[in-house]
């Protein structure tokens, strides 16, 4: 077993940010921002990348112009990866991201436990009340 101590001294960097490609990063920010209780901490001149902070690694969003909204759970386009956010009350929180823009996936594998739910330009993230022991 590797003990954290050896892990953290032997890494060659600590996770500054997750990118999300998006078609418009202005639009997504604005939702994460909202969804999250972030701030905006840098853009580029032309709003193309937008990072935001305040809750660990920032959320840094990126226009693709040849952005394809991935489909879930199956379809042409996978899903690259996709944010897990831990609520309380899943109810309360899925309406207020749907409030927001988002929109809840047809497919919910756990309902009870999690909600699947689509952002405004098609990213799968998930809205939890699991949590470690």
């Amino acid at each position: 077993m590797i003990s954290t101590l050896a892990v953290v001294a032997s890494r060659v960097g600590s996770l500054a940010s997750i990118s999300i490609d998006c078609p418009d990063a202005d639009a997504l920010a604005g939702f994460y921002r909202d969804l999250l209780g972030l701030e905006e901490v840098f853009a580029t001149a032309d709003r193309g990348i937008i990072c935001l902070a305040g809750a660990g690694p920032m959320l840094t969003l990126m226009r693709v112009d040849t952005f394809v909204a991935p489909s879930w759970p199956q379809g042409p386009q996978h899903q690259q990866m996709h944010l897990d956010l831990a609520v309380d009350d899943l109810d309360s929180a899925v309406s207020s991201a749907i409030a927001l823009g988002a929109r809840e996936a047809e497919q919910q594998p756990a309902p009870d436990k999690w909600r699947v739910l689509i952002d405004p330009v098609g990213h799968p993230f998930c809205l939890s009340t699991v949590r470690p022991d």
